[in-house]
């Protein structure tokens, strides 16, 4: 296992980048050719966010990383792109990849996205490679680099391959794997979008004055689960140095993960899948599917699963058909067995989860009879625990209640899990947070990806959606301090990036006795996973389940 060390010299850096930046005024030669960016932000919102005039961020919008991945290469690892000589100018938004929510899409998706705090391409920041949800392009104003670029990082965002396009697996698609690398092995194609971008940053990154030996991953929701794999491939070791998970890695005992995009697919039922898919297109072959137009692959790629029994993973979403498989290569091993032996690449990290997701929300509305039936097939033999701890009452009201307060209880409880067993296998440092913030302007609470606008510091793209306060650049400020110092020190607390009047609050990694996760949002610091007795409860719950 790959240990990061981390140089004192880094301890001495400041979230301060100098002014006057050229970056923006050269063309960049990477190695597929040459690119042009453009200066980021104009004096108003630099003043209307900042307070301040001037700004050395430069950004570069959708250069390709590899070959168009329709047609003829679909279903593969990404190609190499045909090199271009004509400078391209990269000030524009390229089109998603393809999903069924999506509108303006195409299979010509494999772009990334760079935001640089460097006066030159020899100043070697740190770097931060973001990895967005499932379904979504990154061209979203939630991780917008440029708040992050301004403290002194090289923020990067791509495009990656999902659903159908990213991770079909085929019988004849195992066959071509066996002949390309010797593994019988399909349905991994987004993930192989993720390693060939960070291949892509190892080659190209220091042109855009950043440090290729210290790359940080984060990703939240599917892409976090991205991250986990990173984590757990050796495919990715010498990529990265410290990885973020937001929402998040829960303990492969969790039943949750059914139903969330963490899961993953046995090669049996994707193999099934692909066939039966295969089949509903009239196609007899992957051949035929290759021929077939984007459009026409569409239906069906976003399909939902309902083969499942519901008790296993209450109140989440159907999980996707056409997910990351458990092939044995790209995904080596089951959560269980990667976090028993140890990870293949040991970096710091940190996860956490939301107050409002994962089963609670701001719209929960048992029944006291619902709230009843629904736990008592949840919990089985522990129901009577369960409902001492949290009761039902006599109210629809005190029913959703002590849903909210169980459901929030056990991401809280699982992630804390993981954390005591990381260590157990591990050396690096394994960190929790509890999000609690609702941003203002909306009635969801602190949502899912509600706390993105504030670790990646894009309220200054979010502004008309949302009536900001004094306390949420605050909050942004707090938040994405506790991120720059982790991707420029692999610790939250260390890296001199909060210029504020008081001290960041201590936030110290899970050390496997105490049962606590870091508080963020309305307040911070160290607080009770729950109360003693129901943390025993889901510790006993985790413990009657089959692992992932």
């Amino acid at each position: 296992m790959a240990r990061l060390t981390w140089p004192a010299a880094l301890l001495a850096l400041t979230a301060s980048a100098p002014a006057h930046a050229q970056l923006y005024n050269k063309v960049i030669e990477t190695t597929y050719g040459p690119v042009q960016g453009y200066k980021y932000f104009n004096e108003s919102t630099l003043q209307a966010n900042w307070n301040v005039s001037e700004s050395n961020v430069a950004a570069f919008l959708s250069i390709p990383y590899a070959a168009d991945t329709s047609y003829e290469n679909r279903w593969k690892p990404p190609q190499p792109r045909e090199p271009w000589n004509e400078t391209l100018v990269a000030d524009t938004w390229g089109p998603g990849c393809p999903t069924s929510y999506g509108t303006e899409y195409s299979e010509d998706c494999l772009i990334v996205n760079i935001w640089t705090g460097a006066n030159s391409s020899d100043e070697k920041l740190p770097v931060l490679v973001y990895n967005q949800g499932s379904d979504e392009p990154s061209n979203d104003p939630a991780y917008y680099g440029g708040g992050l670029a301004r403290r002194g990082l090289v923020v990067v965002t791509f495009n990656r391959r999902d659903d159908v396009f990213g991770y079909l697996a085929h019988p004849e698609l195992n066959a071509e794997s066996v002949a390309e690398n010797g593994h019988s092995a399909s349905g991994h194609y987004g993930v192989l979008d993720f390693l060939a971008l960070l291949q892509w940053v190892q080659k190209n990154i220091e042109r855009f004055g950043g440090d290729p030996d210290r790359v940080t991953i984060a990703g939240q929701s599917f892409g976090s689960a991205q991250v986990y794999h990173a984590v757990n491939s050796e495919l990715f070791s010498g990529l990265f140095r410290a990885a973020i998970a937001d929402s998040g890695v829960r303990y492969p005992y969790d039943t949750l993960l059914a139903g969330l995009a963490d899961s993953y697919v046995s090669m049996p039922d994707a193999l099934e899948n692909g066939l039966n898919y295969t089949a509903a297109h009239n196609a007899s072959s992957i051949a035929d599917l290759r021929k077939l137009s984007t459009n026409e692959l569409l239906v069906g790629s976003g399909d939902r699963s309902t083969n499942i029994w519901w008790v296993t993973a209450l109140s989440t979403g159907n999980p996707l058909v056409f997910k990351p498989v458990l092939d044995g290569y790209v995904l080596p091993e089951k959560y269980i067995d990667t976090l028993r032996k140890g990870p293949a690449n040991d970096v710091p990290f940190i996860t956490g989860n939301n107050k409002d997701e994962s089963g609670a929300a701001t719209t929960t509305n048992y029944s006291v009879a619902e709230y009843t039936v629904a736990c008592k097939l949840k919990y089985g033999n522990l129901s009577e625990t369960y409902f001492s701890l949290y009761p039902s009452g006599n109210s629809s009201d005190q029913a959703s209640r002590s849903w909210n307060a169980a459901a929030r209880d056990t991401s809280l409880v699982s992630s804390w899990a993981f954390g005591r067993d990381w260590i157990k296998s591990a050396e690096s440092p394994f960190y929790t947070y509890y999000w609690d913030h609702a941003p203002p302007s909306q009635t969801q609470g602190a949502y899912h990806a509600s706390e993105l606008f504030y670790v990646m510091d894009t309220l200054y793209a979010n502004a008309d959606d949302h009536d900001w306060t004094w306390y949420d650049y605050h909050l942004a400020e707090v938040m994405s301090s506790y991120w720059v110092n982790f991707v420029k020190t692999g610790d939250p607390n260390l890296g001199g990036s909060y210029q504020g009047s008081e001290d960041l609050a201590h936030w110290a990694p899970v050390n496997g006795e105490s049962q606590t996760v870091f508080h963020v949002g309305e307040a911070f610091g160290d607080v009770p996973l729950a109360r003693p007795e129901q943390v025993e409860l889901i510790l006993d719950y985790f413990a009657q389940q089959t692992p992932f």
